[in-house]
């Protein structure tokens, strides 16, 4: 017997992937939480399978046939928002995108892009995942998000991508140290100084892997995990940071004491930041737009 599956519940079954609770997924799609709460339960009568477990006070947690049947469910949202229109009859944008954005460059390209998304395209709603460059392109294949901002090192086959900008990998210094007088450094000269490594993939595996093509051993210090705590432990002299140029970035740690960066002595590290997504998906339109914001929202930014 044909299965008696609509749109609608797979849109509230997909919405349970994006929250904590069953009560801020609801809240998301405008029901009540216990009408979210009976659909569910007919779409797992209807599938004959239980895809979630619902804990009063504890959220709810996919089971695997119900992370199975979220994969699924999202083909299929994804092939009817392609037949039909992202426009309403103003001609504007409405509805959802999934973006994701490496750690390291969040707090740097994700203000302006937002800002650009509100002020062109208001009634399109941004959900945002936040992590390294492997949890991104998993979550890219897995039809988690639509977009994903990265660096273009060690791109897997299998992704479209469009350039936003281009960058390098630039000495990070506090205002005082005695290199920062120069126009440019070399890795010999930062060897000898304690190198704060940003503690997220790829940065961790491309920094290393430049000390060692260049023959240089260096002091490595801590492993930190955040790009604001780098910058913070450097504008306080406890070492110096090797980091991507980037757009957007204030000579300052958060706590306001100065940063200087400086280029490298040879260049190293070029590169460039993309926007991808996998091959054989079709953005939709609110995704190209997006994307289109980003691009203008870079557009003549100054990379330092």
């Amino acid at each position: 017997m044909a299965l008696r599956i609509t749109l609608r519940q797979l849109e509230c079954f997909a919405a349970l992937a994006h929250h904590a609770t069953l009560r801020a997924a609801a809240a998301e799609l405008h029901l009540s939480e216990s009408a979210l709460s009976h659909t569910i339960t007919q779409l797992e009568a209807e599938v004959g399978e239980q895809l979630c477990i619902r804990r009063k006070a504890k959220g709810v947690i996919l089971t695997p046939a119900g992370r199975t049947f979220l994969e699924r469910s999202r083909d299929i949202l994804r092939a009817a928002d392609a037949l039909g229109s992202d426009r309403d009859d103003d001609d504007a944008l409405r509805g959802r995108v999934e973006l994701g954005c490496y750690t390291g460059l969040a707090s740097n390209l994700l203000p302006s892009i937002m800002e650009e998304v509100h002020r062109t395209h208001p009634g399109v709603e941004i959900g945002l995942t936040v992590g390294d460059s492997d949890e991104l392109l998993a979550a890219s294949l897995e039809g988690k998000i639509d977009l994903a901002l990265v660096y273009d090192i060690g791109l897997p086959e299998g992704f479209h991508h469009t350039r936003l900008y281009d960058t390098e990998v630039v000495a990070v210094l506090a205002a005082e140290d005695t290199l920062a007088r120069q126009e440019r450094v070399s890795l010999e000269q930062l060897a000898e100084k304690q190198l704060l490594v940003l503690a997220t993939a790829p940065s961790t595996s491309y920094t290393e892997l430049m000390f060692a093509q260049a023959g240089v051993e260096p002091r490595v210090g801590p492993r930190l995990p955040h790009i604001d705590l780098v910058r913070a432990l450097v504008a306080r002299g406890i070492g110096y940071s090797l980091l991507m140029s980037r757009p957007h970035q204030a000579p300052y740690s958060t706590e306001g004491f100065p940063i200087v960066t400086r280029p490298l002595e040879p260049r190293a590290g070029l590169t460039s930041v993309v926007a991808l997504w996998p091959e054989g998906v079709r953005l939709t339109k609110r995704a190209g737009a997006l994307l289109e914001c980003a691009q203008d929202a870079l557009a003549g930014a100054e990379i330092r």
